[in-house]
């Protein structure tokens, strides 16, 4: 079970967060929450619950007024132009366990929401407070982004404001410009990775290295001699890159299952790894080509 209205609330008295609360009759719309709270000092929002094609979500929150074009940003996410679409209904209570008219980035303070992307609209900040439901549309709670963004670093949410209304040329010298908020479904993916060495904890660069006891498929012994065995992985090919990853991943989990059993969690295993590790390592090849870009942007050598 979610978290209710009562508990969110206590969650941010706890955490010193002030906010005024306003009850008022269950709304649906920003236009009907407005004949209640409108006339208080402070910006309405409007929350979107979007997901992409891999069953991936959204959580968008903008300023009422704020145009959201879901064509653009699916184009900025990396997602393409119709990558992105509404939520249905039933995973507002699976996901964000709350009702329809109460999507919220308070939401995301649920479990079952933690893989939940946010978006912010960075219009919040040019108001002295916001108003959001806290859980339930029959009470509207208005507070700064200061206090907002206190509470979403206390469930390990860091907090990202972005312009939704610009409309960035997205191409081959232009790469997404919103691709690192682009969540992973993988829940255990970067703890797997850290313990086969496959990246640093200290975001220090690292390369892969091939274990001497697997025998990668489709690849003969001398030309697995030949490679190169600290050559690191192509982030530009996520198939590649999953399949070396599966190659080691199955390596040490099989050796931990009874003989009985190898081919029910072989089959097991490379089915759910091949989906959640192709996911981030997509996620890790458009954050290398965003930074890629941006370096080269900014430390362009000097003309003679």
């Amino acid at each position: 079970m979610g978290f209710t209205k009562e508990q969110l609330l206590s969650r941010l008295e706890e955490l010193q967060v002030v906010f005024s609360k306003y009850e008022h009759p269950v709304v649906l719309t920003v236009e009907a929450q407005a004949k209640y709270v409108g006339h208080i000092k402070g910006a309405l929002s409007k929350n979107l619950f979007l997901k992409d094609k891999k069953q991936r979500y959204y959580c968008v929150s903008a300023l009422a007024e704020t145009k959201v074009d879901l064509k653009v940003l699916s184009q900025r996410l990396g997602l393409g132009k119709g990558g992105l679409r509404m939520a249905p209904e039933e995973a507002l209570g699976e996901i964000l366990q709350v009702p329809l008219g109460c999507v919220t980035p308070f939401a995301l303070v649920n479990e079952s929401a933690r893989q939940v992307s946010l978006l912010l609209d960075q219009g919040f900040k040019a108001h002295e407070c916001c108003f959001f439901h806290p859980l339930s549309n029959d009470m509207s709670i208005a507070l700064n982004t200061r206090d907002l963004d206190k509470f979403l670093n206390s469930i390990g949410k860091t907090p990202a404001y972005v312009d939704l209304e610009a409309n960035p040329t997205v191409g081959k010298d232009q790469p997404p410009d919103l691709a690192t908020l682009v969540p992973s479904d993988a829940t255990v993916s970067v703890v797997l990775l850290e313990k086969l060495n496959l990246i640093s904890v200290n975001n220090q660069p690292t390369t892969v290295k091939v274990a001497k006891d697997v025998k990668p498929s489709n690849v003969s012994t001398k030309e697995k001699s030949s490679s190169a065995v600290n050559s690191p992985i192509s982030y530009a090919d996520p198939d590649k890159f999953v399949e070396e990853i599966l190659e080691k991943t199955k390596s040490m989990f099989l050796s931990e299952i009874k003989e009985e059993n190898t081919e029910k969690y072989r089959e097991q295993l490379a089915t759910k790894l091949r989906v959640e590790l192709k996911s981030i390592a997509t996620m890790f090849k458009n954050t290398a080509y965003t930074e890629g870009f941006k370096a080269g942007i900014h430390h362009q050598p000097k003309r003679m």
